[in-house]
């Protein structure tokens, strides 16, 4: 016997619609700024990282790769300055795109360095940021002109809408490193919540309301996972949550872009307007 009508779901669906569309509305002017501190604080968390460490960082490349002095050196120092500017710039809305650049160029020098490039669960997340600094390229970039006044042309916008596409088909990887191989109750309600709308991000269909409701999901997740705070600074667990903690908090900046752009014109949402 199913006891929720079809019509009541779309009713569900429409007040939960209208309550994410009241909250953008209402934090319109401070969800760009908070997803964009959230999506460097990965960076700046390993820039002075960087710095507290800097002989063990400088002793473990050395070791890695059977490298000198300098070489070593010349790593950390490439790490630490390669992300507290470029996020400085970021912060600033200073050149954004170049550096944005510079990060990716700093997450594909990281898999190098640290040999993490066939750990799946490493690239799946630096997949991740990479999808991040994408779209946070999309909010620099205004919209082309129009040939009628007042009539979008995707065409014309192609390069930003597919940035954005892009950009959200690598954010929602993250989810893949969080599926919980279990089979209990909680945790197939978990994967089969999270997983259906990281599918619904991914192809841009209620964009807003499934990148809000991964915000929220991924919020929680991170804080009862990764509390690094709960564990003494000695231990290498530690270090390992507080990189996973931030990690996942530059993702959450991502989706945080997507609740404030919109999935953009490669998306089901920007189809719908047209049918």
């Amino acid at each position: 016997m199913n006891l929720v009508t079809p019509k009541q779901r779309k009713e569900w669906l429409d007040r939960a619609e209208d309550y994410a569309d009241y909250f953008i509305q209402r934090t319109k002017y401070v969800l760009p700024h908070a997803a964009r501190l959230c999506l460097v604080s990965t960076f700046i968390e390993d820039g002075i990282r960087m710095w507290m460490q800097w002989g063990d960082q400088r002793d473990y490349i050395m070791k890695s790769w059977n490298v000198g002095w300098f070489l070593g050196t010349l790593f950390v120092i490439t790490n630490l300055f390669g992300q507290l500017v470029p996020c400085g710039m970021i912060l600033l809305r200073k050149k954004t795109d170049l550096a944005c650049g510079i990060l990716v160029f700093i997450i594909t020098f990281q898999t190098l360095g640290y040999q993490t490039l066939w750990s799946f669960r490493n690239f799946l997340k630096s997949c991740s940021l990479v999808g991040g600094l994408l779209l946070l390229m999309v909010e620099n970039r205004k919209e082309a002109r129009s040939l009628f006044a007042g009539v979008p042309t995707m065409h014309s916008n192609a390069p930003k809408n597919y940035m954005q596409l892009a950009g959200r088909m690598l954010l929602v990887i993250m989810f893949l490193t969080i599926v919980r191989y279990e089979l209990s109750f909680t945790s197939i309600i978990q994967n089969l919540i999270g997983g259906v709308c990281m599918l619904l991000v991914a192809v841009g269909f209620k964009t807003k309301l499934s990148a809000l409701s991964l915000v929220v999901y991924l919020t929680f997740v991170n804080f009862y996972s990764n509390a690094f705070w709960l564990v003494p600074n000695h231990r290498a667990l530690h270090d390992f949550l507080k990189y996973d903690f931030f990690q996942t908090m530059s993702v959450i900046g991502g989706l945080l872009y997507v609740v404030a752009l919109g999935p953009g014109g490669v998306s089901l949402d920007a189809r719908k307007k047209e049918w």
